[in-house]
């Protein structure tokens, strides 16, 4: 009897780090990130369904629930996902949290200016935070190591293990950002039209023009008038290819290349169209790089 207390005694003391922590991201890119950091034992649930809007994703039950449970919750921002500002302020209140976009050393963009207003006639897009940061390869660097540094403030006992593995995460995909380098920039002078206005921060790092976009937001629908001026400046760029998006309507892009000589090339995805996994970063950068310089290669 006096050996079975002392047991009890001994799991009722261990704290809670001690446990596999639970962590929960806004989207999958976020996750990969978290996981590159985290060892075996740990768990990631992600709250944005595979192909979902980040912008306009309703929240469920199971959402609440994971919220409740976890012990990190490790988000890029509202900028992004301004669905979970509210549920971070009050049913994840009492945990640890990480807002990717406040890292310290994060570069952040505006939105170009000359991409206009939107099709409602607000002017919020303009001068606003570009939220899709981790396009930026030295940005998924800077994030990796805050998110070791707050795994390890969470979990003590893993905090050499979470910093190791961050810094084997942040080498590969310096090496990764060398390799992508040398193969965009061939195509530096090229101009090409995307979906929605999303690849900001990929193009600024990688040095090729900023695409040109149908739709500012990912679920508005461009009017009579932004196809119109959007046809003008894609003749006056001389654009070569056009990219549909993953997810989303593809008879946008349609509409502008009907009757010109721009050719249609593959669908691309800012936060990459797999499962979450520890590799998805790495695909999502690699898939964009792929895609675009499979059709401007041929001009």
């Amino acid at each position: 009897m006096r050996l079975l207390l002392s047991i009890l005694a001994f799991l009722t003391a261990v704290p809670a780090w001690a446990q596999s922590i639970q962590v929960v991201a806004d989207t999958p890119v976020t996750a990969s990130l978290v996981l590159q950091v985290m060892d075996a034992e740990g768990e990631v649930r992600v709250l944005l369904p595979q192909g979902a809007s980040a912008h306009h994703h309703q929240m469920r039950p199971s959402d609440a629930q994971s919220l409740q449970e976890a012990d990190l919750l490790v988000w890029t921002g509202p900028e992004l996902t301004p669905w979970l500002d509210r549920a971070a302020a009050t049913l994840a209140g009492d945990i640890a949290q990480l807002r990717l976009l406040e890292v310290a050393g994060t570069h952040l963009r505006a939105y170009d200016d000359d991409q206009g207003h939107d099709d409602q006639g607000h002017d919020d897009h303009e001068n606003a935070t570009d939220p899709h940061a981790w396009l930026d390869p030295d940005n998924a660097r800077v994030w990796l190591a805050a998110i070791a540094e707050i795994m390890g403030e969470a979990d003590p006992q893993k905090r050499d293990t979470y910093a190791a593995n961050a810094k084997a995460a942040a080498d590969r995909i310096a090496s990764l950002d060398r390799d992508l380098q040398s193969r965009l920039a061939p195509h530096a002078d090229k101009s090409f039209v995307v979906f929605h206005d999303a690849y900001g921060y990929f193009t600024d790092h990688f040095g090729l023009k900023p695409a040109i976009p149908v739709s500012l937001g990912d679920a508005s629908t461009p009017s009579a008038a932004r196809l119109s001026a959007i046809r003008d400046r894609i003749a006056e760029s001389g654009a070569v290819c056009a990219f549909p998006e993953y997810a989303s309507d593809p008879r946008a892009i349609g509409a502008i290349t009907e009757g010109t000589g721009i050719r249609m090339a593959g669908e691309l995805s800012p936060e990459g169209s797999g499962s979450a996994g520890e590799d998805l970063y790495a695909d999502l950068m690699t898939g964009i790089a792929d895609t675009l310089t499979t059709c401007l290669s041929e001009s």
